[in-house]
């Protein structure tokens, strides 16, 4: 009657740890989620706020640089590309393509004097550029939740897990090369 007594506790012991590693695992990749979620509702704010001040940033360029209009054009194409529900990959395809329609425009007023001169320009394009630093840093807070959650269930114990619970792996907010080199463009010289 012993042994049984013995092999019961030592049965119910490891239910016990197996169960208890379930209920941490499980609540450790509720916890990535919700961080993930979270760091996107982030870049989703910049990503708006910087959609909101493109179209005062056209109007005051406009005006004085009607001859330059492709590259205006292309900013607001790429303004209206914007799409809050789109998927990651194609926010962060309009992201990285309206952050380089951006700099051309920044390359192409710096080129101008009379541009340079306002002031009004030149709070927009300060805006807008400490937007695009918000964005960096957001997507590089979002992109590590994501690369924290995807090795946690790649991990074990969460990889036996992952398939009962339908955790998949997210996407990155992916980075175009040619933003790792951003031009610094400063038009009050």
């Amino acid at each position: 009657m012993e042994l049984n007594v013995a092999g019961v506790f030592a049965v119910s012991l490891v239910l016990m740890t197996v169960v208890f590693i379930v209920f941490v695992t499980y609540n450790a990749v509720v916890a990535l989620r919700q961080r993930i979620d979270k760091a996107w509702a982030n870049v989703d704010v910049a990503l708006k706020q910087r959609h909101d001040e493109l179209p005062t940033l056209v109007t005051a360029v406009r005006n004085l640089m009607s001859y330059e209009q492709a590259v205006l054009e292309e900013v607001t194409r790429l303004r209206a590309a914007y799409s809050p529900d789109a998927p990651i990959r194609r926010q962060a395809e309009t992201s990285e393509a309206t952050s380089a329609a951006i700099r051309s425009l920044f390359a192409v007023v710096e080129k101008y004097p009379q541009i340079r001169a306002g002031h009004n320009v030149l709070d927009l394009q300060d805006e807008i550029e400490r937007l695009e630093g918000i964005i960096a840093d957001r997507r590089e807070l979002y992109n590590d939740q994501v690369y924290r959650y995807n090795t946690t269930i790649r991990s074990v114990p969460a990889v036996f897990l992952a398939p009962l619970f339908g955790w998949g792996p997210r996407e990155f907010f992916a980075a175009d090369p040619a933003e790792v080199d951003r031009p610094s463009v400063n038009l009050r010289a």
